[in-house]
């Protein structure tokens, strides 16, 4: 327990510190709940940081660096389980100190306290989300107890992760400007900064039954996580005070000096993390090599590297928790009064008119989808990389189209598609367009199942890695389902019409979570369908190539008779939401334009595809025609001799 201690302490300390600089725990002028609810309310929050740290972290370490028949992996479920049980009760304290603060109402033991909290809990926006934190955390709980199997968990720590959604949506205000934004990278923030914190946690706890040279391998694997969330941390950290303190001249602000103590306590956890790859873990394998003094020089260093890295993690924490309940330079308070009908319902400014160079110039980064392109071109470059550096040779096609097919996700999701698509019915059919068809259509030629089986090393002891998930996934049962060619064709087509015609389409323009999902959604099914067709990775079952055929132009029928039906209609899908956008454009012109769009611009994935099959289909007869003459010249003839000699015994056979 020295390590919690040493993190919480630290952040404790830091929390009361940045409170205390920063005025978050200020009197209030009116209806002040008294310095029991300012003082609790941060550093009950940091509880819940800390706890959901421990549960996230102890969970993926348990799926990813843990062995399942050690007594390694028992524990860290049952750091997991004691971190989400205490999740569950600070995310309740919290959730009352906030009725507190938010209604100024003084603790009574009457009927008419608890119908207030009641409604606070059930109808307040705020109020919600800790309720369901809390639910959500007491599920974990048991769960943790209760689940033992290796897969199962990954929907464990799923769950668990879900928790830090209402937390993540109630971090802006939610009509100020840059909502998704914010929404986004605090998401981004909190999961990464949990995944970070709650490993190294989990790894002190653990410490003493990882014998020999456990602990320098279970390091290895947990420092190859830390490296990609200090990146996440780092980007989305930096990205959440952008909207916060709006100029560099407000870093002189008590907000911007409390960021600025923060961004310095996460550079020294990188330099840390720096030190712990290259020298550390080599001194923790090597232990065993050299002998009991090796051995205590690395547990010197390790503990050494530990107890500063909490250090600081706890610095971090705490001032992220004071950062919470101090005002921000920006002021987050929206006058409804001023705003356009648009403004009310994105929560964003107009961009710019809808000309054809403002879609290459207008930018609305999305973070998860960049971090996506980004680590998704890295980690394919890189397979490709060790491929090559071993001897063995991959097709650069392959590796072009990937990163192209990263390129223009990343320019769909982030770029002058992402930025009108809120409120041209006609962008939003672009870039559902581009994710169903266009995308696939270049990242399923680039294999990366096939490159990861080749390029990640299989692990040895149980455990599993990134190779071992991905062989799971692809032949799970599941997959096989969802990868058949007549279902993912099913998929494919009627997406369209769920979509478009039942309440998901106004879920996913009004929430941003919505909106995300739609997004993964798209590119999934587009996927599926394009890897039934021209797939390389391999799928439990694929159609003839005559039969493909057919099933693409039977597909694309629908699929086209679908943008007709949008191109003429008369009726405007979601009137209160385009037809209220502004540029005078008519919206029902711009839907029917955007019909247009499906039925046309789909075509030319639907050429590309049918032109990749009918070569698959050529070189396919090529191969098995080379087959059978290499098989000829090893038997001589042999097939074809022994049919000649069964034609001439039934021809002898008829004459007699």
């Amino acid at each position: 327990m020295f390590g919690p201690s040493i993190l919480l302490v630290f952040a404790v300390v830091a929390a009361i510190a940045a409170l205390s600089f920063g005025g978050g725990a200020e009197a209030q002028a009116l209806r002040d709940p008294g310095a029991l609810i300012r003082w609790g309310l941060p550093l009950s929050k940091l509880i819940v940081n800390v706890s959901a740290a421990g549960t996230i972290g102890a969970l993926v370490l348990a799926c990813f660096a843990l062995t399942p028949k050690k007594r390694e992996f028992d524990l860290a479920l049952d750091v997991a389980a004691a971190s989400a049980a205490l999740l569950t009760v600070s995310s309740a304290v919290t959730g009352f100190f906030s009725f507190q603060l938010i209604t100024g109402r003084p603790l009574t033991f009457d009927d008419a306290f608890g119908a207030s909290l009641g409604q606070f809990l059930t109808q307040i926006e705020p109020g919600r989300a800790w309720l369901i934190t809390t639910l959500v955390a007491a599920a974990v709980t048991v769960l943790c107890f209760a689940v033992r199997n290796h897969t199962a968990l990954v929907f464990v720590t799923v769950l668990a992760v879900l928790a830090l959604v209402p937390m993540a949506q109630q971090g802006h205000s939610a009509g100020a400007a840059g909502h998704d934004a914010a929404i986004t990278s605090l998401g981004l923030h909190l999961v990464f900064a949990a995944v970070w914190l709650g490993g190294l946690l989990t790894i002190v706890l653990l410490k003493s039954r990882l014998d020999g040279d456990r602990l320098g391998i279970v390091l290895a694997r947990y420092s190859s996580v830390a490296l990609i969330s200090f990146i996440v941390v780092a980007i989305s950290g930096y990205a959440n005070a952008a909207l916060r303190i709006g100029t560099l001249d407000e870093l002189g602000s008590p907000y911007g000096i409390l960021v600025i103590v923060k961004v310095v306590a996460l550079v020294a956890l990188g330099l840390f993390g720096a030190v712990q790859r290259r020298w550390i873990i080599s001194r923790l394998v090597a232990k065993t090599e050299k002998g009991p003094a090796a051995s205590s020089a690395g547990s010197r260093f390790f503990w050494l590297l530990v107890v500063s890295e909490l250090a600081f993690m706890g610095i971090a924490s705490g001032v992220a928790a004071a950062l919470a309940r101090t005002a921000t330079p920006v002021d987050e308070t929206v006058d409804t009064s001023v705003l356009t009908p648009a403004e009310i319902l994105t929560g964003e400014p107009l961009p710019p008119a809808p000309e054809a160079i403002n879609y290459f110039t207008q930018w609305n980064i999305d973070l998860i989808w960049l971090f996506a392109c980004a680590f998704g071109i890295f980690f394919y470059l890189a397979g490709v990389w060790r491929l090559r550096r071993r001897g063995d040779t991959w097709p650069i096609y392959r590796t072009v189209l990937w990163v192209l097919g990263l390129v223009v996700l990343f320019y769909l999701t982030n770029g002058g598609v992402n930025v009108y698509e809120k409120y041209l019915f006609s962008a939003h059919m672009l870039g559902h367009m581009g994710l169903t068809m266009a995308v696939p259509v270049l990242l399923v030629p680039g294999a990366p199942v096939t490159l990861a089986m080749r390029a990640i090393k299989a692990r040895k002891d149980g455990s599993r890695g990134g190779r071992e998930w991905i062989l799971l996934a692809v032949h799970s049962k599941f997959a096989s389902i969802i990868a058949n060619p007549l279902v993912a064709a099913g998929l494919f087509a009627a997406s369209l019409w769920i979509f478009y015609y039942t309440p998901l389409f106004r879920w996913t323009m009004t929430d941003h979570i919505g909106h995300e999902w739609m997004i993964a959604h798209f590119l999934i099914v587009g996927y599926l369908f394009v890897q039934s067709l021209i797939g390389i990775d391999p799928v439990p079952y694929r159609l003839p190539f005559p039969f493909r055929l057919v099933l693409l132009l039977g597909t694309m029928a629908f699929h086209a008779f679908f943008g007709l039906a949008i191109m003429v209609g008369t009726g405007l899908l979601l009137s209160d939401w385009y037809g209220a956008m502004g540029w005078g454009i008519d919206a029902l012109a711009d839907q029917q334009f955007g019909g247009g769009i499906a039925w046309s611009v789909g075509e030319i994935p639907t050429v590309a595809l049918a032109i990749t099959v009918a070569i698959q289909w050529s070189r396919s007869d090529e191969k098995e025609s080379r087959r059978r003459d290499r098989h000829a010249d090893r038997t001589g003839e042999a097939e074809l001799e022994e049919y000649n000699a069964r034609l001439q015994a039934i021809s002898d056979r008829d004459r007699r």
